[in-house]
């Protein structure tokens, strides 16, 4: 499955980021990624929901000039749905590329978003374009595609969200450079919130220091903290004058958790920061 808006297809089938995508960089990810860009290094980005996982991989993308392939990964996808497959048009039977099949004849870079979530076969496919075979497979049409050297491979995973069903084996993990993204400091934070939407920065101030409070209540049943772009979500709707209850409630509370007692605690602390 191929998306993100900032995708877009030009005439030769490839994917092209035109627009610089925002993006602050919380230490040296930046740098890393290039890093391994250069030396034909695959990446894993692990992190928390909304961390700018995704963010980053456009800018990176945009600031590589490389061609873009998303798969959102799901329990269906197979290792077709990435190479490609025959398909019948009319009286012929024609081949589709895969998205990682159409980044290797592009040089691109193909981003794998929460491969835990993906078939086991798909692990299969990629650990040859892991290592220094930068290869692969298509059994269908007996070929081996050998990747350029723009061919960039990047994974990302929520380790909150491991379990013993759906982990990223050791043996995976090994094969990539890892960069660790958590949310962003105070100050980047507030920064990021007020240039993506506009708003003042006391109101994107409150908004983050009410979402690090939020966050210790992780360790006291709530599965998961306010992300960035919960942030974000947040202050476009204030901005655009939905009232200050409803536009914290819909994207810093009732998307959370449906626990009664963490709702009112979400409330609680909000109302330290809003009144409402």
């Amino acid at each position: 499955m191929l998306d993100r808006s900032s995708a877009k297809s030009i005439e030769d089938g490839s994917f092209e980021i035109k627009d610089e995508p925002f993006y602050l960089a919380q230490e040296n990810e930046i740098e890393l990624f290039e890093a391994a860009f250069n030396n034909k290094l695959p990446v894993t980005l692990k992190g928390p929901t909304g961390s700018g996982k995704t963010r980053l991989i456009e800018h990176m993308a945009w600031k590589l000039s490389r061609p873009f392939y998303t798969v959102a990964c799901h329990d269906d996808l197979s290792a077709n749905d990435l190479v490609g497959r025959y398909i019948i048009k009319g009286d012929e039977v024609e081949w589709i590329d895969g998205p990682l099949l159409m980044a290797i004849k592009t040089g691109g870079i193909v981003y794998l978003d929460e491969i835990v979530e993906a078939r086991k076969d798909t692990m299969v496919v990629i650990h040859p374009l892991t290592d220094h075979r930068r290869y692969l497979l298509v059994e269908k049409q007996g070929r081996i595609h050998h990747a350029p050297k723009d061919f960039m491979l990047v994974i990302s995973y929520n380790p909150n969200y491991q379990s013993v069903l759906k982990e990223l084996k050791p043996s995976t993990r090994q094969r990539f450079v890892t960069i660790d993204l958590n949310w962003p400091g105070e100050d980047l934070e507030t920064q990021i919130v007020g240039q993506e939407t506009g708003v003042d920065r006391d109101i994107a101030a409150r908004l983050v220091k009410a979402a690090n409070k939020i966050r210790n209540l992780i360790h006291q049943g709530l599965e998961e903290g306010v992300s960035t772009r919960e942030l974000v979500y947040a202050a476009m709707l204030l901005k655009s004058g939905v009232s200050v209850k409803d536009a914290l409630c819909s994207t810093m509370v009732e998307s959370l958790t449906h626990d009664t007692d963490l709702k009112e605690g979400i409330i609680e602390v909000l109302k330290n920061y809003f009144y409402f």
